[in-house]
């Protein structure tokens, strides 16, 4: 790789510049007998390198009188310039080709020489942009690197592709379909909303839901509170001691369970320990009824104890102030009465609960109703 410095030594090109550019104005006669021995040799190296069957062979040039000092360092650059240039041109062409023992011999005395030394530096120091130095050849021969590539390490296998959908979002998800509402749903669809209901906490504790029972083209309608201990167990309202006293009411006006009569509750899950229910509880479970109401179609409404009654008729009365007047709920008469449950206690009061069955009786009546014997 140091060719074209031996050549130049060769032209006597390299000794002289060196020695111009070193010393210009103090360079002694020592000096020029020792530049001129240094040039002798690196001649010598160089015919070596040039009788090699790989050398590059460069036709000879003859040095051009000296005028001036600055027009001869101009013409020695130049000249050096083109000679590099045509030697590099030639070395990259045999750098592929390895080079026999006594030319690596020979390129490593002439970039051992001291005017090779000299001359290269001086040349690197007027080139900076010139080509890499011969003790370099691995970076000399080396090709470009490609740009580098911004995008996932090599390593990666693009498998997370895979996983992107082959539409476009706004084609490939598809909304679910919205349930339908609940004022438009029969008595089998109202009847599995109730039971896959989780729109408050009561659906975290409960067993079964109790959605209702009884003659769903009735006439009477019963509403009571809430499901208890057995209504939760059994699914079914009004059932154990307080439920065998409504039957028994219902009995007294000819009526029963499953006769002309439909029952069910303001809230279909049990509330935890009996407790009454919370207001958002009555306001997520009221559309159920307001369905119920609305596909029984019923001519009257009695609504048993106080819970119930608040809850139909939006109010915080007592229950003593609702009793013995006609009420109306989504445009059905309501009567309001004791709930079977705090009849059991309060036995006195069962006078009072007959009374208001017997002003219920008169309502339907009023309202086009008819015994159950009679043809409806």
């Amino acid at each position: 790789m140091a060719l074209h410095e031996s050549v130049l030594e060769e032209f006597g090109l390299a000794p002289l510049w060196v020695r111009r550019g070193m010393a210009p104005a103090r360079e002694t006669a020592a000096d020029g007998q020792q530049a001129g021995a240094e040039q002798n040799t690196g001649r010598a190296d160089a015919r070596d390198e040039v009788s090699e069957p790989h050398a590059a062979v460069l036709p000879p040039v003859t040095a051009r009188p000296v005028v001036r000092a600055g027009e001869e360092r101009q013409a020695s650059e130049q000249t050096i310039q083109r000679a590099v240039q045509r030697t590099d041109q030639r070395v990259d062409e045999q750098a592929d080709v390895p080079s026999p023992p006594d030319e690596r011999r020979a390129a490593v005395r002439a970039d051992q020489s001291p005017s090779a030394a000299n001359a290269r530096e001086r040349l690197d120091e007027r080139q900076p942009d010139a080509r890499p130095r011969p003790s370099e050849p691995a970076q000399q021969s080396r090709p470009a690197e490609p740009p580098a590539f911004d995008g996932p390490p090599p390593d990666d296998d693009f498998a997370w592709f895979d996983d992107l959908p082959a539409h476009a979002p706004s084609e490939a998800r598809q909304q679910a379909p919205a349930a339908p509402a609940i004022h438009t749903l029969d008595w089998d669809a109202l009847s599995a909303r109730v039971a896959a209901c989780e729109n408050c906490r009561l659906c975290e504790k409960r067993t079964n839901t109790v959605f209702g029972v009884g003659d769903r083209n009735a006439d009477w309608m019963l509403i009571g509170e809430a499901p208890g201990e057995n209504e939760d167990r059994q699914g079914e309202p009004f059932v154990g001691q307080a439920g065998k006293l409504l039957d028994s009411m219902l009995r007294s006006l000819a009526l029963a369970r499953d006769t002309n009569v439909y029952i069910a509750n303001v809230i279909k899950c049990r509330p935890p320990g009996n407790r009454n229910p919370e207001p958002d509880e009555v306001a997520r479970c009221e559309p159920y009824l307001q369905r119920q109401v609305a596909l029984v179609k019923p001519k009257l409404i009695v609504a048993l104890g106080r819970f119930a009654a608040q809850s139909l008729l939006k109010t915080d009365a007592s229950i003593s102030s609702l009793r013995g007047r006609v009420h109306e709920y989504e445009g059905v008469p309501v009567i309001v009465t004791y709930h079977p449950a705090y009849l059991l206690r309060s036995l006195p009061d069962k006078a009072k609960a007959w009374a208001d069955l017997c002003l219920a009786r008169d309502t339907w009546r009023a309202a086009g109703g008819a015994p159950s014997t009679a043809p409806r």
